[in-house]
């Protein structure tokens, strides 16, 4: 697997979060195709089969990104 850039993860995980909510608020074939690709190219970028594995896969590469600069997860999203 090719690991991403962390800011094109950042940038599909953002994009999965609002497709999926706006799915859940409001399923319409629009929705169901944009959660679909978004869903493909979060688990192509992460080598996962499924949405829940490529989400721990990203989790497991912002932690490693975060690491690299000596900061947590969750310091990246309250600087945020």
């Amino acid at each position: 697997m090719i690991i991403p850039a962390e800011k094109e993860l950042r940038e599909v995980l953002a994009r999965f979060a609002q497709v999926r909510i706006e799915h859940d608020v409001r399923p319409t074939g629009r929705t169901s195709r944009a959660l679909e690709d978004t869903t493909y190219t979060l688990c192509v970028m992460t080598g996962a089969r499924t949405a829940e594995q490529a989400l721990l896969t990203a989790d497991a590469l912002l932690e490693q990104y975060a690491d690299c600069r000596g900061a947590s997860p969750e310091d990246e999203t309250l600087a945020a």
